[in-house]
């Protein structure tokens, strides 16, 4: 999974520079070539390579024959392989139960002292009013999937952090309990987080039942929803990088525009498949502290003033 709060290039994003990748060993090289074999059923080989690892969380790449691409991510993180296994299962339930276009996998592969996540490459295109609308159209159809309670039946991942998703009684309570709380200490203990800051977060905690709004039925999420966890291309909107669970979808449509600008034609997409709350804006802010905090954790002080600034207005 790419990091949660850095823009990122993704798979056949046009502009990604090619070049030998000095850390894709001949082992690396030769289990990832034979995946691609197995799953092309033909001898498959690399002849171009792109390092996307200065984008992401894990070391990652698109590679390709000529004829045919992949995309793979690597890590050295013992407990990979079940992030990659979460990350395949968020995308599978997006799929089946939302209807949604996601890439082909091709395999989870353990290699020595690490494992592989294997998809097809995606063929991406220019973003205009058209793949930006149904970008929102996208997420809102994942939204109109219903569930029975905040949270779900197993835990996951958001980037390389492990995700909370026992099921809490109401929304206020799960973001509180799952979210904010696990990554403000994650955050604290990374070393990042001021001691002012941090009273602030706790300052907000018997406020959220106020500031949380109506109680939303719990919707599907995809949970990382940033722009750059949708990929525009020919065939339509795919969506990749998922930390599912279910909960209240203002979550979801808070972080599209988290870090980047989003075209007001996202949210016109989003309510061509579901309304949107008049009081989600004065709410968004809210809604971005988990990623916030998570900036902050994985990637240092440089994230403080969003999450500062965030704070500002409910504290």
């Amino acid at each position: 999974m790419c990091s949660p709060m850095t823009p990122k290039h993704t798979p056949g994003v046009p502009g990604i520079r090619s070049g030998p990748i000095p850390w894709l060993t001949a082992p690396l090289r030769t289990s990832i070539e034979e995946a691609a074999s197995a799953y092309e059923g033909r001898p498959w080989r690399i002849r171009s390579e792109a390092d996307l690892s200065e984008f992401a969380c894990h070391r990652c790449a698109l590679v390709s024959d000529g004829r045919f691409s992949v995309f793979f991510k690597y890590s050295e993180m013992s407990n990979a392989g079940a992030q990659f296994e979460a990350e395949l299962s968020g995308l599978k339930t997006l799929s089946t139960t939302a209807g949604v276009l996601i890439p082909e996998p091709i395999g989870i592969v353990p290699v020595e002292g690490g494992t592989l996540l294997v998809l097809e490459a995606l063929e991406a295109v220019e973003r205009g009013p058209r793949e930006w609308r149904e970008i929102g159209a996208t997420l809102g159809r994942i939204h109109r999937v219903r569930g029975d309670a905040c949270g779900l039946g197993t835990n996951g991942f958001f980037g390389p952090l492990t995700q909370d998703n026992a099921p809490a009684p109401t929304w206020a309570d799960f973001f509180a309990q799952r979210r904010l709380l696990p990554l403000l200490k994650t955050a604290v203990d990374s070393g990042h987080l001021p001691l002012a800051v941090s009273h602030n977060v706790e300052r907000l905690l018997p406020r959220l039942p106020d500031l949380c709004g109506p109680e939303a039925a719990p919707r599907l999420l995809h949970g990382d929803a940033q722009q750059n966890n949708f990929i525009s291309t020919a065939a339509g909107t795919f969506v990749i990088d998922p930390a599912v669970y279910y909960g209240n979808p203002e979550i979801d449509l808070a972080l599209v525009d988290a870090f980047q600008p989003a075209p007001d034609a996202v949210f016109a997409g989003y309510q061509d498949e579901a309304p949107i709350d008049p009081g989600f804006f004065e709410r968004r802010d809210l809604w971005r502290l988990p990623l916030y905090l998570a900036a902050v954790a994985l990637e240092g002080p440089d994230h403080l003033c969003r999450l500062k600034n965030a704070l500002r207005k409910y504290v």
